[in-house]
């Protein structure tokens, strides 16, 4: 049963491709992308934070309760 939440943070085609595998797991209801991109628009739920906005990003993530934070920028 899909009950997890997942943030992505990245705007490339590496976040892009993590978005795609994440969006078809039986346990990940959904998605989420920071900053995202055009492609990851369409699979995930961009959100305006950029990957350098560490505050940012822990403030998204509480406030969306995810369950996982994926990091893929190295």
């Amino acid at each position: 049963m899909a009950d997890k939440s997942v943030l992505v943070v990245g705007g490339g085609g590496r976040e892009h491709a993590l978005c795609m595998t994440l969006s078809q797991s039986n346990e990940v209801a959904n998605v989420h992308c920071c900053p995202g991109n055009a492609g990851t628009e369409s699979i995930a739920t961009n959100h305006d934070v950029q990957a350098s906005d560490v505050d940012g990003i822990v403030k998204l993530s509480a406030k969306l309760g995810v369950d996982l934070v994926v990091v893929g920028p190295e």
